[in-house]
């Protein structure tokens, strides 16, 4: 709702700028869109490592009780 109401704002004082930018937002989407693909393959690797480093400790019963 915020960023509505500031495209809006931005549509009131230069309209032309507040359609090119209506228009420009789906192409960054999709430019952006391979990077935050990346950012979770990346997560999920070292969640992954997190949890082979921390099997053992697991395994031996530390850390709940």
């Amino acid at each position: 709702m915020l960023g509505f109401l500031i495209w809006l704002t931005l549509f009131v004082i230069c309209w032309p700028l507040a359609l090119l930018a209506l228009l420009l937002y789906p192409v960054c989407w999709l430019i952006t869109l391979p990077f935050r693909i990346l950012g979770i393959a990346v997560d999920g690797v070292f969640e992954l490592l997190r949890a082979i480093v921390m099997l053992p400790a697991r395994v031996l019963g530390g850390g709940r009780r």
